[in-house]
């Protein structure tokens, strides 16, 4: 990756026009689909779902990072290569029972970021779709703004759970009072919320934590990680299943802990480096030909007779990055 990519300072030489013909491939996700309670991904193109979405009993996408108001060199047209990620949603075989959106919608929280945003998922075949705040949603009016349009019915600055065909689903925030280059922190109320909201719930019921920042320490110089997720954590481990996404540093990242699955989402607008290969976090820029291979989907299909949860996080290139499966026994 290093002898293609350096960081977003200027302009590469590749006009606006020449740029998309390049990047008609570049919007980015992941699909999944459930079986018995654990997560599994495949191939995010044209072929993908065939056989992991045989016999599901749902599945849904997730996306991440799109930087609606990004306009640097790294991608001059983000709101592109989000749509170019809708259209191969929606030209996958099967229509996902929902999207999730991990965070960083906007570059700046502007009303019409957001709007933008907005005209763009409208045209998603999949209507439902779960957000969660990432910290440029957040830089303008403390998340105002975000609660506002993506908030309604949530607690505090944006956190809720939602179940679907017996899987427990909990949308996270933790990027509150995000201090540049800091950890994220989930905070005392929203920790308190979460213990209470998973009490009670047999320990068979899978879960699904999403979150923007990882829930899990990659690299704290650059604040990839979560200050309290510890104790977050220790509220599912009598669990038989546990699946955590989450977005924010751009690339794919996987870990398994015995039941828990952790999962970073590649971004829809720009890739970032691999932790301690660049001075810092931020935007990189890569030939165009290159691009499509640092962005991605992840398609999550959710097999009720199975007991594997398989997670394919696809370049737009057609190939497919990472690919784990994690069993239930």
């Amino acid at each position: 990756m290093s002898d293609y990519i350096e960081k977003d300072r200027s302009t590469d030489g590749v006009d606006r026009r020449g740029f998309l013909k390049c990047m008609a491939w570049a919007g980015t996700g992941l699909v999944w689909t459930m079986s018995g309670g654990i997560p599994v991904s495949h191939a995010f193109d044209k072929s993908s779902g065939k056989s992991a979405v045989k016999g599901a009993g749902f599945s849904f996408v997730q996306i991440s990072d799109s930087h609606i108001g990004f306009n640097k060199p790294a991608n001059p047209d983000v709101t592109a290569t989000l749509q170019t990620a809708i259209n191969r949603i929606n030209a996958l075989p099967h229509i996902p029972d929902f999207l999730i959106h991990t965070g960083d919608l906007s570059q700046l929280s502007k009303p019409s970021e957001f709007d933008t945003l907005d005209q763009a998922l409208k045209g998603a075949a999949a209507k439902q779709i779960y957000f969660v705040p990432g910290e440029h949603d957040m830089l303008t009016d403390n998340g105002e703004q975000y609660l506002q349009r993506y908030g309604k019915g949530t607690k505090g600055a944006g956190w809720y759970s939602f179940d679907q065909k017996g899987v427990h689903f909990v949308g996270l925030v933790n990027v509150v009072n995000l201090k540049a280059g800091g950890l994220g922190s989930l905070g005392h109320e929203q920790l308190e919320w979460l213990e209470d909201d998973l009490k009670g719930r047999s320990a068979s019921t899978p879960i699904v934590l999403f979150a923007h920042i990882p829930l899990w320490t990659i690299y704290p110089d650059w604040g990839w990680g979560t200050d309290d997720s510890e104790q977050a954590l220790s509220y599912v481990k009598k669990f038989g299943s546990v699946t955590v996404l989450n977005g924010h540093i751009h690339q794919v990242m996987q870990k398994i802990e015995g039941k828990l699955s952790f999962h970073t989402a590649m971004s829809t607008a720009f890739p970032q480096p691999a932790p301690g290969t660049a001075p810092s976090a931020g935007p990189m820029k890569v030939p165009a030909d290159q691009l499509q291979k640092v962005l991605g989907i992840t398609d999550v299909n959710y097999l009720v007779s199975g007991k594997s949860l398989a997670i394919v996080d696809s370049p737009l290139d057609g190939s497919t990055s990472s690919a784990s499966e994690k069993s239930s026994g």
